[in-house]
């Protein structure tokens, strides 16, 4: 029988991450739960253990329930009745799966129900759902909205609704308006204070809400009267049985047909504040789009897979000019950058989560337990720079990959891939969405450059050189021809610094971005190559020799470019 976490070992290798003993350490406080509850583990060896075999019940439920759903969620798609969406028929069979298998408030302490899983984990498992049904991926893995609350809600508030996110109950996060898109500042629906009710009422609409009927949802609207800036928003909590928010409009989409898309009207809907008033966007909302993004990297690694999955197993069967299209050179490429871009880009979405884990961890410490150790506290610092500086990266490169994986996907197939019977069409389809929602690859850039700029990201490469110690003289070789990128790409790093023109400088930062993403794959993939050759030396060789490729070719562009030639790029 398939299972999408077991048939593909790459994933339970970074089980073996180098960070997940302190992140474990840190997770379980000590494996005090083991005490109370005897579902939590009591030491790492268990913990590793117990997150195999979630995956596994995962993988299972992915493979046999979801994927054979996945066409008919497509085609059929939720639909609109009285102001409420109602799911596609066969998305109330995923959920039902899901819920029965206890996938649900999976980040949460157990204390609450959950199963206090780290961020690595619930990625991993969003890259599995997400292999079966990208859309649904997008309904599953909401749920870490709850994060938020956990982390910025009252005690009341957590135990409020927390259990109930355990038990199944589905989330949205409801930011964007018809005027406010990446713009959030720009949000206007009003939140006022009821004297009479002691409680926040609701007014206005909020456009692409995914997931948008949800039971519980975390809203941004604008609290202070008289403002126009992201200072004048907070965060609110409105509950589904409160009633007062109708869905006006579902969007026909492109793709992920499964995950509806709302337009919804706030009217007078009672509402709860969550955190303090003023600080919805520059904390709260930041904070829950961070989460977000790294979900949509898993989502992007989740569907990479099977694109390839999908390009391999046709190139395997399919027959022209007396040999199989496998054996073609021209096929064998497009397969090898895909399978090299998918062990790349996952292996940047675990360093990424692990990043996340360990700084998160330090401070859910500290907010429920302790005070934490100078040394700790140093090391919260290290880790949330890090997770600031790679989640942009992971987030951005992996959307971008998995579209170039799909799009391949149909390539491979040649005419068969635009027909609509088969499924590398609808991974196309739902692809496209992925470096646009959660902030665009754009967005992504301009996240990440301020560390490229300063030189953060460039300190992290050379640090991650000297750590690397490569078991073959094929990791001896690739690693020798990285060093040979960080030369180029530290020189290209100083040209563009140079120049001393910010339009130049923002004109050219999504080169310097592909390039720090591509040289730190590269190491990574060196890495895992040195500890699983079996796995990743193959994708380590291809993906060297592919950014070597992209390196060298943005370092040319940005050695040659004038700023004065600017206006020549600028559209009529």
């Amino acid at each position: 029988m398939a299972n999408y976490y077991t048939d593909h070992p790459e994933i339970a290798f970074h089980l073996n991450h180098p960070l997940m003993e302190r992140i474990v350490e840190l997770r379980e406080k000590g494996f005090a739960d083991a005490k109370e509850y005897d579902y939590a583990p009591v030491d790492l060896g268990d913990a590793i253990e117990n997150y195999r075999q979630i995956l596994d019940i995962t993988g299972d439920v992915a493979a046999n329930i979801i994927a054979p759903n996945s066409e008919s969620v497509d085609l059929e798609g939720p639909h609109l009745e009285n102001g409420r969406m109602i799911y596609a028929s066969k998305t109330y069979e995923n959920l039902d799966a899901t819920r029965k298998a206890g996938l649900w408030g999976v980040s949460m302490p157990r204390r609450y129900g959950g199963l206090n899983l780290p961020n690595i984990v619930f990625s991993m498992l969003s890259e599995v759902i997400s292999a079966a049904d990208a859309g649904f991926q997008n309904i599953w893995s909401l749920q870490s909205c709850i994060d938020t609350l956990y982390e910025f809600g009252s005690e009341e508030q957590r135990q409020k609704y927390i259990p109930r996110v355990c038990a199944g109950e589905g989330m949205s996060m409801d930011l964007t308006e018809p005027d406010a898109g990446s713009d959030l500042q720009r949000v206007m629906l009003k939140a006022t204070f009821d004297e009479k009710e002691n409680c926040w009422r609701l007014n206005g609409v909020k456009r692409f809400i995914t997931n948008g009927d949800s039971d519980i949802h975390l809203v941004l609207a604008r609290s202070e009267e008289g403002t126009k800036d992201g200072r004048g928003l907070s965060m609110f909590i409105y509950d589904k049985r409160q009633g007062g928010v109708d869905v006006r409009h579902i969007e026909h989409k492109l793709g992920i047909h499964g995950s509806p898309t709302c337009e919804l009207t706030y009217k007078n809907a009672k509402a709860e504040l969550c955190g303090s008033t003023r600080l919805g966007l520059i904390k709260y909302v930041m904070a829950l789009m961070n989460g977000a993004r790294l979900g949509i990297a898993a989502q992007s690694v989740g569907l990479s897979q099977e694109a390839y999955n999908e390009g391999l197993a046709y190139a395997r069967e399919r027959q022209q000019f007396g040999d199989k299209i496998i054996n073609f050179p021209a096929v064998y490429d497009m397969l090898s950058r895909m399978k090299a871009k998918l062990d790349a880009g996952r292996s940047l979405l675990y360093q990424t989560a692990a990043y996340v884990d360990i700084y998160k961890c330090l401070e859910d410490i500290e907010r429920t337990d302790r005070k934490l150790t100078p040394e700790e506290k140093q090391e919260l610092k290290k880790y949330q720079r890090l997770a600031d500086a790679f989640t942009p990266l992971a987030k951005g490169m992996n959307s971008e990959y998995a579209n170039q994986n799909a799009y391949d996907a149909i390539s491979i197939h040649g005419g068969s891939g635009f027909i609509m019977e088969y499924k590398s069409q609808r991974l196309y389809r739902d692809a496209r969405i992925f470096s646009i929602y959660e902030g665009t690859t754009q967005l992504q850039v301009v996240a990440a450059i301020r560390y490229i700029i300063n030189g953060t990201m460039l300190q992290n490469i050379k640090e991650m050189v000297e750590s690397l110690t490569p078991a073959s003289p094929v990791g001896e070789g690739l690693l020798k021809r990285v060093d040979k990128m960080v030369e180029i790409y530290e020189e290209a790093l100083a040209t563009v610094k140079a120049l001393d023109n910010q339009d130049a400088i923002d004109f050219l930062s999504r080169r310097l971005d592909d390039m720090t993403c591509e040289i730190v794959m590269s190491l990574l993939i060196i890495r895992d190559a040195a500890q699983a050759p079996e796995l990743f030396e193959k994708s380590a060789v291809v993906y060297v020799a592919m950014a070597e490729e992209d390196v060298a070719g943005k370092a040319a562009y940005i050695r040659n470019f004038d700023p004065a030639t600017l206006d020549s790029f600028r559209a009529e």
